[in-house]
């Protein structure tokens, strides 16, 4: 289970964020040496001028407001990232469901959600990781959502080992029009992996992307 990195999908933005604020307090510092100098160093017979040094004490308030508004906007980020994370672990050991053909075979189940536009009549092939045929039905189907459920019997009757099996349905009208069959994989959360850009799920030995996702379900 994948959940000790919580925080880190938000590193890359709060380095960012730290390199700005160093950037901006290394140029307010600078300005404000150069203005104590100036003021230390200004000439009895010709002081500032009242408009410039007063601009320039409105150029120091805004360098100063422009650090405590990166303090906060750091914070804040930190904050969401943390709380989207934390949202994102709430899926373990929820059955899930994504785009795609590949689902995993445990203690005896597989299952894949279709859709099809109109009434068919489908052949079902299912194969192996290694991309070997291990079983395959026909039937017929009506129009609509709908679920394969697969107990890991192979078409010679023997049982399929746990892993992951990809589906094909090869769906055709009564005139032999084809029809194209769209279809989705099924799975329980096992963890989750922060390390890409976005979060992903760990479903079997699958990764999935949360942009992926269709639906999410509690456990039956």
């Amino acid at each position: 289970m994948t959940v000790s990195g919580v925080s880190s999908g938000s590193n890359s933005a709060t380095a960012g964020l730290a390199s700005d604020t160093n950037t901006i307090a290394g140029n307010f510092d600078t300005f404000l040496s150069l203005l104590t100098t100036q003021l230390k160093n200004q000439n009895p017979l010709d002081p500032l001028d009242t408009n410039q040094f007063t601009s320039q004490l409105v150029q120091f308030s805004s360098v100063e407001q422009q650090l405590k508004s990166n303090s906060f906007l750091q914070s804040l980020v930190q904050s969401t990232q943390n709380s989207q994370n934390n949202a994102v672990v709430s899926y373990i050991g929820k059955t899930v469901t994504s785009s795609g053909i590949n689902s995993d075979l445990s203690n005896g189940q597989a299952t894949w959600s279709f859709n099809l536009p109109q009434a068919a009549n489908v052949q079902v092939t299912i194969k192996d990781a290694n991309g070997n045929q291990v079983y395959s039905e026909k039937g017929s189907l009506a129009a609509g959502n709908g679920q394969f459920n697969w107990d890991g019997t192979k078409t010679d009757g023997t049982t399929a080992p746990d892993g992951t099996y990809s589906i094909s349905i090869d769906a055709k009208t009564a005139q032999g029009a084809y029809v194209a069959a769209s279809t989705q994989s099924t799975g329980v959360v096992s963890g989750v992996d922060f390390s890409g850009s976005e979060p992903s799920l760990i479903v079997g030995t699958s990764n999935i992307k949360l942009s992926d996702v269709t639906s999410v379900r509690a456990p039956s």
